[in-house]
């Protein structure tokens, strides 16, 4: 089966729609200032807005959760850079499909003009239908933009991966939601049949996915109301629960927050009052356990290693349970993050490593402890002088791990609390061991 359209008209390049089309179509976005919520890649000093500025664009990766945004853009980057589109979906396309679309873009290429090839779920196609990318996308053939809801440094290859640029897309912030809302009654002549609560209530419900609320808006269109739905009313129509907020109005931010804040404090009474306060207001159950399981490395790390798999745990146990058994598994997650010891170490230990990898670019690793499976490479000197740790009396050789050029840097500190003050031990018996080989 196959998901293949091509044209090249801006017009048929925005999905073609009549009046009973889905909603989430009939408001699709008509420019790249349309889409909502991505103004760090599409405005004017993101990515793909300096690509369309330039006239130019490269090949790209699309990362983001669903409902955000990846095939609006996809499809309107054609458009804005005068680029033959053609779409193809990994879930319902093969070997086949592809060899179809890249003869296509030979003739289209042959006529003088580029092809623009948006492949949905690109995570979806093997290892090896992935490989067959590279020779069209390196010969330009065709610029490639696939979207994935995957990791891609775990789930694309590593060649395909260096020949685009990854690009990664936010879930949808309240603003970008209300905005999609505010769109859908302009396109319906007619307001949201709520009231404020319900409508901020069905806001957090989507949990920043826009196809998710549009669908959702759609619900609530074709229903024929004497007066605005409040939340619980809402709620026993689209057989969804939804979030119900106290008179002082506190948002959705607030209580998470609250809760976030009362387990970094060490105080389980008050963490377990705000998780409370969240899930007797109808709060969705795993988007609370997210942010525990956040926190868990986040805010405890490796001070203790049991609270990520405390919370991983709660969330099988809920997933198996459901609610309201389940949600002893979450109360149990968040009691074991409020009385663990805390560090945020491994948090500043990421920050750093990461600003560090952009700052040195593609510098390799010394030769030392490069693999050398071939003859060749062992003639280059790969592996030459590798200490082998575990032949050491100490299990420690203090060998060199760092590229060439690049001094030592330290970027995780482990603090004196909890398994971490081991930790710290060892790291220091292991600087010194290092500092005596070096004299």
């Amino acid at each position: 089966m196959t998901d293949l359209f091509t044209d090249d008209s801006p017009q048929a390049q925005r999905p073609r729609t009549h009046g009973d089309a889905p909603l989430a179509d009939r408001i699709r976005p008509e420019r790249l200032t349309d889409i909502v919520g991505q103004d760090h890649i599409t405005g004017p000093q993101g990515a793909i807005g300096r690509m369309v500025a330039a006239g130019k664009l490269s090949s790209l990766i699309l990362w983001g959760p669903p409902g955000t945004g990846k095939t609006s853009i996809a499809r309107l980057l054609a458009s804005s850079v005068g680029m033959h589109y053609m779409a193809v979906s990994a879930v319902f396309s093969g070997v086949a499909d592809l060899k179809k679309a890249f003869a296509e873009a030979e003739k289209v290429s042959a006529m003088g003009k580029k092809t623009l090839l948006f492949v949905d779920e690109i995570h979806r196609f093997n290892k090896a239908q992935q490989d067959g990318f590279l020779p069209f996308v390196e010969r330009g053939v065709v610029t490639l933009i696939g979207a994935t809801t995957e990791n891609p440094s775990f789930e694309l290859n590593a060649a395909l991966l260096s020949r685009a640029q990854v690009l990664v897309l936010n879930r949808l912030d309240d603003t970008a939601l209300e905005a999609l809302i505010t769109r859908a009654e302009a396109a319906e002549g007619k307001t949201l049949p709520v009231t404020q609560e319900a409508r901020r209530a069905l806001i957090s419900s989507a949990d920043g996915d826009g196809r998710f609320l549009l669908n959702q808006t759609e619900t609530l269109f074709s229903v024929s109301v004497e007066k605005p739905l409040d939340p619980a009313a809402m709620a026993a129509l689209l057989h969804r629960r939804m979030p119900v907020y106290d008179k002082g109005a506190d948002g959705h931010y607030n209580l998470i927050s609250a809760l976030h804040k009362s387990m970094r404090g060490s105080d389980p009474q008050a963490a377990l009052y705000w998780l409370a306060r969240m899930l007797v207001a109808g709060e969705e159950p795993l988007y609370v356990l997210r942010r525990i399981t956040r926190f868990a490395s986040e805010d405890i790390g490796l001070a203790d290693p049991q609270a990520l798999i405390q919370c991983l745990a709660a969330k099988d146990a809920y997933e198996f349970l459901g609610s309201p058994e389940g949600e002893l598994a979450i109360v149990q997650a968040c009691l074991y993050c409020a009385t663990a010891p805390k560090s945020n170490a491994a948090y500043k230990a990421q920050k750093s490593a990461w600003k560090s990898a952009k700052e040195t670019g593609s510098l390799m690793p010394p030769a030392n402890i490069l693999n050398a499976p071939t003859g060749l490479m062992k003639d280059l000197g790969y592996g030459a002088g590798y200490s082998y740790d575990h032949d050491k009396e100490d299990g420690f050789s203090g060998d060199t791990y760092w590229p060439d050029g690049m001094a030592r840097e330290e970027f995780y500190t482990p603090v004196e609390r909890g398994f971490e003050a081991k930790l710290r031990a060892r790291l220091e018996h292991w600087e010194r061991l290092r500092d005596e080989k070096q004299r």
